[in-house]
């Protein structure tokens, strides 16, 4: 999705992940469905609707702990604790963001010795850890400098056929080299439209 600014793109990706339910008095009306189950009725679980619909913001968000934690967290926290399973999430995971040669030796090493890129891959990463139906990312490269922007798109464009990835970017040269579909005006103007409604 692409558009200008305050147009409604991330908070359409707020939407989709109920991450409005954490501002206040913000109020969200109809009915947004991934297969038979509506996402935004009342009683929706959200962490269950968490795990299938996994998020990357635009600024990497790496939680103040180890690169090892930073994976296991969120695993632990939905129930998976047996330790050769989270090992091997970790390792598939890390490899999928294509970070794991540059840091499986300091696993358990503080996620600020991290570059910016590094940090966004780990953010997906640990996304990618509860094997999520479908990634939300908002301007995940914004942060970035050029060559890890490059790697960033490089990995988006890997789980092509794996996940179903909703981005929000501002960049239309990205949007063309990552999209497998790109109609910016038509985009533009749905999103101008919902933001008016």
């Amino acid at each position: 999705m692409i558009g200008p600014s305050g147009c409604g793109k991330t908070s359409f990706l707020y939407y989709l992940n109920r991450l409005t339910d954490l501002i206040p008095n913000s109020l969200v009306y109809g009915n947004v469905w991934l297969g038979d189950f509506n996402i935004l009725h009342p009683k929706t679980d959200t962490i269950a609707l968490r795990r299938r619909i996994g998020m990357v913001l635009h600024k990497p968000n790496p939680f103040p702990f180890s690169i090892w934690k930073n994976i296991t967290f969120p695993l632990k926290e939905h129930g998976i604790i047996e330790c050769r399973k989270i090992n091997g999430i970790v390792e598939r995971v890390l490899k999928n963001v294509k970070l794991w040669d540059e840091v499986k030796d300091r696993l358990t090493a503080s996620v600020l010795r991290l570059s910016g890129g590094q940090k966004q891959r780990l953010c997906i990463a640990r996304t990618l850890a509860l094997a999520p139906e479908i990634i939300l990312m908002d301007e995940p490269c914004s942060a970035l400098d050029p060559i890890s922007s490059r790697v960033v798109e490089d990995l988006i464009a890997s789980l092509r056929g794996k996940y179903t990835v909703a981005i929000v970017t501002h960049n239309q040269a990205q949007a063309r080299r990552i999209a497998d579909y790109s109609n910016v005006r038509w985009h533009i103007y749905k999103l101008q439209e919902m933001s008016n409604s």
